[in-house]
């Protein structure tokens, strides 16, 4: 079993940390909030003065944050961790960032000798509690072998998107595409409630029609739908608006640097960005549903 360094311990990082220790792994761990580092030491996790204690004397690193800015700060400059960060060392980037961000990074890394992958994720807080997360994962083949068997006790499905940053363009689009549809599902079930019908009804034939999609079948927008999803739970947990609308923004960065068009994409931003304005960027992204509703 491994010494690992863990930092971010949010909705996502938090579950995925215990999970490496319910397989036998011991972990340092770092988190600018309390409680949250409480919950891992509860568990059996060491608690590190700072984010540079965490990884002294590691055998792997894994960050989760929420935005580019967090990552760079952590990791560059003369207080960075690549300072503290032992050559040889294999770091897990996890958080979904700017490819841009993830390879200068990776860049930096390479200089110092610690190895590095960007591995955002995807499959929600659920997927991050039962352990079946997917990883989307941008290095180089011999990094992501010997990352295997840290991603395999957090993950179920793992794919190797291309060299650095290239997992964080994989999940960009993904997140656009999730955003899209979540809105859609969110505009026909409301337009189908408006004009009568029952929308745990709706849901069930559009789960078994073409319309079908994740929202549908695992991540219903409307409250007592599906019981453990966030819709059911005041939209509480899960992927925050505010997030979504980060990712949103990290696609159009994207599309606008390589003059693509992702004219629903913008759209899905611009709804997004209005409900979080309305005071729901805390909420789960699936209370975009709200706009909607009479």
């Amino acid at each position: 079993m491994s010494h690992i360094a863990f930092i971010g311990l949010g909705h996502m990082g938090a579950p995925m940390a215990l999970n490496l220790l319910k397989a036998g792994h011991t972990l340092s761990v770092f988190d600018l909030v309390p409680s949250a580092v409480k919950t891992l030491t509860d568990a059996g996790a060491s608690a590190a003065e700072s984010a540079q204690a965490a990884v002294k004397g590691v055998d792997a690193v894994v960050t989760m944050l929420p935005a580019s800015k967090h990552v760079e700060g952590l990791y560059l400059g003369e207080t960075g961790l690549l300072q503290h960060i032992a050559a040889g060392t294999l770091v897990m980037e996890c958080s979904t960032i700017a490819a841009v961000s993830a390879r200068k990074v990776a860049e930096a890394a390479a200089a110092k000798g610690v190895r590095m992958i960007d591995a955002p994720v995807s499959g929600g807080t659920g997927g991050a509690v039962a352990g079946t997360l997917t990883f989307i994962v941008g290095g180089t083949e011999a990094d992501l072998e010997a990352a295997m068997p840290y991603l395999e006790k957090m993950g179920k499905n793992i794919f190797h998107a291309g060299a650095a940053g290239a997992g964080q363009v994989a999940k960009i689009c993904n997140n656009m595409l999730l955003g899209i549809l979540m809105a859609g599902t969110s505009e026909a079930l409301a337009l189908g409630v408006a004009n009568g019908l029952d929308p745990k009804v709706l849901s069930d034939i559009i789960a078994k029609s073409s319309g079908r999609n994740w929202a549908t079948e695992l991540y219903n927008p409307w409250p007592g739908v599906m019981e453990n999803a966030p819709a059911s739970k005041s939209y509480s947990g899960g992927f925050g608006v505010d997030l979504m609308l980060k990712d949103l923004g990290l696609a159009a960065e994207s599309a606008l640097n390589t003059r693509s068009a992702t004219p629903l994409g913008e759209l899905a931003r611009n709804l997004y960005s209005i409900h979080s304005s309305q005071g729901n960027g805390g909420l789960d992204f699936s209370s975009i549903l709200n706009l909607y509703k009479k």
